[in-house]
C-alpha cells in the first residue's frame, strides 16, 4: 500500500511541475497562429505537388528506358 501512496504522490508532483512549466510557456496569438497554418498548408501542398511531378517524370522515363 505504500508503494501505491508513493506513485501517487509522485504523480501528484509531475502534475504539478506540469502545470507551472506550462504557465512558464509563450502561447501564440490568434493571429500567428493562423499565420503558421497557412504557411504549413501551403508548404505541404507545393511538397505534394513537387513530389507527384517528379513520380509522373519518373515512370515516363523508366517506360521509355524499358521498351
Amino acid at each position: 500500500m505504500k508503494k501505491l501512496q508513493e506513485a501517487i504522490s509522485n504523480f501528484r508532483g509531475f502534475l504539478a511541475d506540469v502545470v507551472a512549466e506550462m504557465k512558464k510557456c509563450s502561447w501564440p496569438g490568434k493571429d500567428e497562429l493562423v499565420s503558421s497554418t497557412v504557411v504549413v498548408i501551403v508548404s505541404v501542398i507545393m511538397l505534394s505537388v513537387f513530389v507527384g511531378v517528379c513520380d509522373k517524370v519518373l515512370i515516363q522515363f523508366l517506360k521509355i528506358i524499358v521498351r
